[in-house]
């Protein structure tokens, strides 16, 4: 199993020096990509264009996002972003995809929070459309350009079962939801296996799982005081991230284990602060349980 590493994206103070020590460093270490996160009503970096930054600071390394919510995203820019992001990559962008829980965001770009699973629907075919070069309309043209046969990787990521159809006809696999129970994401993979075999797709899907974590002597003032930041508006929510986060050497080993045995192909750690120390010891424990 890949060992990714979250970007601090969505730190207030983050800059463009500090996103390319992550991404430097995390090539150094070996990660297997960097994966930003996304938000509309946010001060944090925008994620896309993250990556793109990244993709002209590195040669090897994944850039994956997990997840743009992408019903609040106009679906032809969306799609010709990813293309050249994969382009100028060389093959190398994975595209997490999320419908998000926040109707906020919706309010922010104007579109309707509440039609949100029906719009994603209607994007997912236009974004297969255009990056296999097709024409949108019999009256519009191919949009962006083409980097691989079906376009960037595409993971469907969320709790919903109208993902398991999704990901069956549309996407490459899935991103499970950073904090999720593990019971539950495995229920909803067993899910996806059936209906990717029932849709006659080859090959399998991809698995992606995510959790956050911290470390060092601060660890659990670091992931209490990012979880309320990013999840106080739901209490019960917040709770819940904190009792299944890590925040230890053991709990992380565990949690890397706990995913390998899974099946998990790639398991993303979000740091919950964006001291460069959280990726060390990180990259410590991953070379040991690898």
């Amino acid at each position: 199993m890949r060992i990714a590493i979250g970007l601090p994206s969505r730190v207030v103070s983050a800059s463009g020096e500090l996103m390319l020590e992550w991404v430097t460093r995390a090539e150094q270490l070996q990660f297997s990509s960097v994966v930003v996160t996304d938000r509309v009503v946010s001060q944090a970096l925008e994620p896309l264009s993250v990556l793109a930054m990244a993709a002209g600071a590195t040669k090897r390394i994944g850039l994956m996002t997990s997840v743009v919510i992408g019903p609040t995203r106009e679906t032809t820019l969306l799609a010709r972003q990813a293309a050249t992001i994969d382009t100028l990559s060389g093959g190398r962008f994975t595209l997490g995809l999320g419908i998000g829980v926040r109707d906020n965001d919706y309010l922010a770009t104007g579109f309707d929070f509440h039609r949100r699973g029906r719009r994603v629907e209607e994007q997912l075919p236009i974004l297969r459309r255009l990056w296999a070069g097709e024409p949108l309309s019999n009256e519009i043209g191919p949009i962006g350009p083409r980097s691989r046969a079906r376009g960037p990787e595409l993971l469907i990521g969320g709790y919903v079962p109208a993902i398991v159809r999704r990901i069956a006809l549309w996407g490459d696999g899935y991103m499970a939801p950073g904090g999720g129970e593990p019971e539950a994401m495995l229920k909803m993979w067993r899910e996806i296996e059936k209906a990717w075999q029932q849709a006659g797709r080859s090959g399998k899907p991809r698995w992606v799982g995510a959790s956050y974590f911290a470390l060092g002597p601060n660890a659990l003032d670091h992931a209490t005081r990012y979880i309320n930041a990013n999840y106080g508006y739901n209490p019960e929510l917040a709770a819940r991230r904190l009792r299944f986060l890590p925040a230890s050497r053991q709990t992380v080993e565990n949690a890397i284990k706990r995913q390998a045995d899974m099946g998990v192909d790639e398991f993303i750690l979000r740091p919950c602060a964006e001291d460069l120390d959280q990726m060390e010891l990180l990259a410590e424990i991953a070379a040991c349980v690898r």
